[in-house]
């Protein structure tokens, strides 16, 4: 729920909601700013029932190539519910927001393809409500799979004092799911129509 939290959400730093930074390091070797360094989140679900430790780590490793390196840590049964090394090509070149390569290798050494983009089209001149447009092609060796949402995004600087807020309403094109996301500071809340839900605290 919300298209693509499963692995990563870092539309909320790009638009401006207030949340903890980590390094900014203007990148030669990738040719763009990129957020480096370790971050660090708490997430829970509905269908787990159990409070999970995320960790990432970003890694320039040439031109336009990031290494990411995802761990997590089941609370409840105190084993990995989440490994993963991921290669991330980018194309500066196309004019989509975010978009990019993704070369998967997860804790079951199962190795898997992304091409994603998204394209973020504002509604107002302060650009604090707009239209996005998500994609994703993803292969492995047991299937192949195409998504696509749409959402409508508005976020509100200082809200209240220090206070930031970010409300998204997408649909799920491929599932026919509409669903919602809302952020405030460092929280985030994730919903779908069929009752799945998630909460993710950004340390």
């Amino acid at each position: 729920m919300g298209f693509w939290d499963s692995i990563e959400s870092t539309a909320g730093r790009q638009e401006g909601v207030a949340r903890k930074r980590v390094p900014v390091l203007s990148c030669p070797p990738l040719g763009f700013e990129v957020e480096v360094g370790m971050e660090n989140s708490l997430r829970y679900d509905g269908d787990s029932k159990s409070l999970r430790i995320h960790a990432k780590e970003k890694i320039p490793l040439a031109s336009k190539t990031l290494l990411q390196v995802h761990g997590e840590l089941d609370t409840g049964t105190g084993t990995p519910s989440y490994l993963a090394l991921i290669v991330r090509h980018f194309y500066p070149e196309v004019i989509i927001s975010q978009h990019g390569f993704w070369l998967q290798l997860n804790k079951d050494e199962k190795l898997s393809y992304s091409l994603r983009g998204k394209k973020a089209f504002p509604v107002t001149a302060s650009g604090l409500v707009g239209i996005n447009l998500k994609g994703r092609f993803h292969v492995d060796k047991e299937y192949k799979e195409a998504r696509g949402a749409v959402e409508l995004a508005w976020s509100a600087l200082n809200f209240q004092k220090d206070q930031d807020v970010r409300i998204k309403i997408g649909f799920d094109i491929c599932d026919q799911v509409p669903y919602f996301q809302i952020r405030e500071n460092n929280w985030t809340l994730s919903a779908d129509i069929n009752g799945k839900w998630n909460v993710r605290f950004d340390l």
